[in-house]
């Protein structure tokens, strides 16, 4: 009896090793694909949404193109289903002369408490002064990529949102008076802090009372061709967490080559005073270049930033992978 036991016992355990084998082998034959759980982000309205605004001319603070889109993208947020909320005011800047600054707000879901923080800046550089010519330094650019790129991208997210509403809370900022720091050839830099501007004021007195996100997504420079979207220093320092879920996501999604798995440098952006008075956790989709002067790519800050750097495939797989992250939210 006791020598059939064994016998049976070693007969089970062979096969029960063996069915494991098997089942190794299949599951490691098998590589089920990703099953993205987010609405379709579509490329061409996004296109659309960047060339409407690039069609106002050059969104400088203060200029009747900057007031005509600043209406537009209020328009566009209200027509997505968003509560806005405008934030107007003045600042000296670094010259003394007075800027205005209007930050617009686009709440969907403004009753939830958990919230996710979605931003870029909308206004654009009143100098080109990376130009080689001296003499179109001065010209203002149409901020393409730099602004529009981003603020393109939440629109389309927003229409998604309007479809597919979520069980969390979502604000959309696009953020103004971000991009007239001091050019480069000035002759005399005054200490302050000239960039941001817009991002900071909400970050100092938010539209809503002791406001706190999750977390918080910049987008900025997400629109141009053959984008690198390499891991920024305070995106790192800050949320290192929301940068792993972000990158993972893209790389789930097929846009690895956009995501790649390296560090860039620390760059001041509107996710810094985010950050910095812990509104939310804040990373920053930004191209960022090892190989160029700047940094950046070689239409940064030049009169070349306009629609023929823009290309649908970038800004797909941005789009996609920030719908992705939204719409996989517990």
């Amino acid at each position: 009896m006791f020598s059939l036991v064994v016998a049976m016992t070693a007969g089970m355990l062979l096969t029960m090793s063996c069915n494991s084998c098997q089942s190794g082998k299949s599951s490691m034959a098998v590589v089920e694909p990703y099953q993205p759980q987010s609405p379709v982000f579509n490329a061409d309205s996004t296109y659309r949404y960047l060339e409407e605004q690039v069609a106002f001319g050059p969104r400088v603070p203060g200029t009747a193109a900057h007031e005509a889109c600043g209406n537009y993208l209020s328009a566009k947020l209200a027509s997505f289903g968003a509560e806005v909320t405008e934030q107007r005011t003045e600042v000296t800047h670094y010259d003394g002369r007075r800027l205005p600054i209007r930050n617009i707000i686009g709440s969907f879901a403004p009753e939830q408490e958990k919230r996710i923080l979605l931003f870029a800046h909308w206004d654009s550089r009143p100098f080109a002064d990376e130009e080689s010519d001296p003499e179109r330094r001065q010209q203002p650019i149409s901020g393409a990529d730099d602004g529009a790129s981003g603020v393109g991208v939440l629109l389309e997210i927003a229409r998604q949102l309007q479809q597919k509403p979520l069980d969390v809370g979502v604000d959309i900022i696009f953020f103004d008076l971000e991009d007239w720091g001091q050019p480069s050839f000035g002759q005399q830099q005054v200490t302050g802090d000239w960039w941001c501007m817009g991002s900071r004021y909400w970050a100092e007195q938010p539209h809503v009372e002791h406001y706190r996100a999750e977390y918080g997504i910049l987008l900025d420079m997400v629109g141009s061709a053959g984008a690198t979207f390499l891991k920024e220093g305070y995106s790192l320092q800050y949320a290192p967490a929301i940068v792993e879920r972000v990158w993972s996501t893209a790389r789930k999604l097929g846009y690895g080559s956009y995501f790649p798995q390296q560090q860039g440098g620390y760059i001041t952006d509107d996710h810094l005073p985010v950050n910095e008075l812990e509104r939310a956790p804040s990373i920053n989709i930004i191209n960022l270049k090892r190989d160029s002067r700047t940094g950046f790519g070689p239409h940064w800050h030049t009169l070349k930033d306009d629609m023929r750097n823009i290309d649908r495939n970038t800004l797909k797989a941005v789009g996609q992978t920030v719908l992705e992250l939204l719409y996989t939210e517990n």
